[in-house]
């Protein structure tokens, strides 16, 4: 197995409903500069995709960002589940194996 990693939360970007993203913002936060839109792959994941597979990599392992699938307790996202569907397929397209983490 080649291949190359990403944190959901420190690449996808706009991930408001983490504990991360509000102590981003407070006054005085340990943090130099907030995330906001990180490098989008949230937008940008099937160019990304395709340059990991052009670079010969086999696997590409990802984590789940859970704050977008359940932003509340109790309350789950259809929208966010399918963006991770469309990621893993687009990583499957590519022909690369793809290993998830939460």
């Amino acid at each position: 197995m080649w291949g190359a990693a990403t944190a959901g939360y420190q690449v996808e970007g706009n991930s408001i409903n983490t504990d991360l993203w509000l102590m981003e913002h407070l006054p005085g936060s340990i943090f130099k500069e907030t995330s906001g839109d990180a490098s989008d792959h949230y937008h940008l994941y099937p160019k990304d995709i395709s340059m990991l597979a052009d670079l010969g990599f086999t696997t590409y392992r990802f984590s789940i960002e859970w704050s977008r699938i359940e932003p509340e307790e109790g309350a789950f996202s259809n929208a966010e589940l399918e963006y991770y569907r469309h990621l893993l397929a687009t990583s499957h397209e590519q022909g690369l194996t793809s290993l998830v983490t939460y």
